[in-house]
């Protein structure tokens, strides 16, 4: 199993003049911190407008930043939105290869549609398109990637005969993902050869093995957008480790809650727009889910329930190994660890990455040698 740092960047108020600059810092030192505990990728959204929440709106700064001070651990994008106008695909596949060429050839390239009101309406995307707009756009980056003059007509997007530099390291080209929460995205991105970053959010096991079974049953009849298939399930979830469990506890909760509260305001936004305009499309009935009940339940009270259904990864290294073996058995190639959760402060996160990478970890490596799992899709090209 591979572990990877997700990252949205919070910046919850009150602020001060250096509040931004602060978190961004912190998220750098952490990524460092990351490398060395032997973490194997960072990974960084895409999001406008998302106060408190997620100010990470140019990821492609960031993971150059995070490139630039580090020699191995993995960057990713999770993800890049590929609707335009949020970014045209040339301009995607330039940038792209660039932080390839820059990293040495560790790009991890994650894709996704977008599902947040304010960010669709700011940037006048027909939430009906964006699927399509997705994957026309996905299909341009790969032919820009890997054909010296790239031809385009296609739906939503046509240019003259160009030459889109530079390339990237990686050959054929970076592993390919796309960000799926609901069943019919977990199956779309197998049939199209690509690794899906499960951000499903306090989803039951139970039910993630579900969508994990409907990815695994994709991939095996896939027709590869890219040049190669990508068999991974990358999966998300709130971790803070803690010498003990009470720490780990205390040190957590109430953060957690905060970031659950910002979650479902922002995600949940979308739902209440399309249903206000005569219905959701199928392509965002998963999202139901998150709107819930109007009533918050004290965040006590949600912990607990998070806790004991392993909706979250809190707790001692001990019980922290105990929760991701179900993870494992379900078969969940990378935990997506977002620890920055909310206002957990930075040394804290500090200690849970070390404490984590170890202690943690080394179980899991370990685990992998002695069972032979299967090894990664790609490898950067040195």
């Amino acid at each position: 199993m591979d572990f990877g740092l997700q990252y949205g960047v919070p910046v919850p108020k009150p602020w001060h003049r250096h509040s931004e600059y602060d978190a961004f810092q912190q998220v750098i030192a952490q990524a460092v911190q990351a490398e060395t505990s032997g973490f194997s990728h960072f990974w960084a959204v895409e999001h406008h407008f998302l106060t408190e929440h997620a100010h990470c709106s140019a990821p492609e700064v960031l993971l150059g930043a995070v490139a630039a001070r580090t020699k191995k651990i993995r960057i990713g994008h999770g993800v890049r939105l590929l609707p335009f106008p949020y970014n045209h695909p040339i301009r995607t596949a330039e940038m792209a290869a660039m932080l390839d060429l820059i990293s040495s050839g560790r790009l991890e390239f994650g894709t996704g549609r977008s599902n947040t009101r304010v960010e669709l309406e700011v940037f006048g995307i027909d939430p009906e398109s964006t699927r399509s707009m997705w994957e026309e756009a996905l299909a341009v980056v790969v032919k820009a990637w890997t054909e010296e003059i790239l031809q385009w007509k296609g739906k939503h997007f046509q240019f003259p005969d160009c030459n889109v530099i530079p390339k990237p390291l990686q050959r054929p080209h970076p592993p390919l993902w796309v960000a799926g929460m609901g069943s019919e995205s977990h199956e779309i991105a197998g049939r199209k050869g690509l690794g899906i970053l499960s951000f499903t959010i306090v989803t039951p096991l139970d039910e993630l093995a579900k969508r994990v079974h409907l990815y695994r049953e994709g991939i095996k009849q896939a027709v590869p957008i890219g040049h190669i298939v990508n068999n991974n399930v990358a999966a998300f979830t709130l971790v803070h480790c803690a010498k003990t469990d009470r720490e780990a506890k205390d040190n957590s909760q109430m953060a957690i809650a905060g970031f659950l509260k910002m979650a479902r305001k922002y995600l949940g936004s979308v739902v209440t727009m399309l249903t206000a305009k005569g219905g959701l499309p199928q392509s965002y009935e998963y999202m139901k889910d998150l709107l819930g009940g109007e009533a918050e339940i004290p965040y006590e009270i949600l912990y607990e329930f998070l806790d004991e259904n392993d909706l979250i990864i809190v707790g001692s290294p001990e019980k922290c190994i105990e929760k991701i073996k179900r993870y494992q058995e379900i078969g969940i190639d990378q935990l997506l660890a977002q620890m920055q959760i909310w206002d957990i402060p930075h040394e804290k996160v500090m200690e849970s990455i070390r404490l984590f990478g170890e202690h943690v970890i080394p179980v899991f490596s370990s685990l992998v040698s002695e069972t032979n799992q299967r090894q990664r899709v790609l490898e950067p090209a040195l």
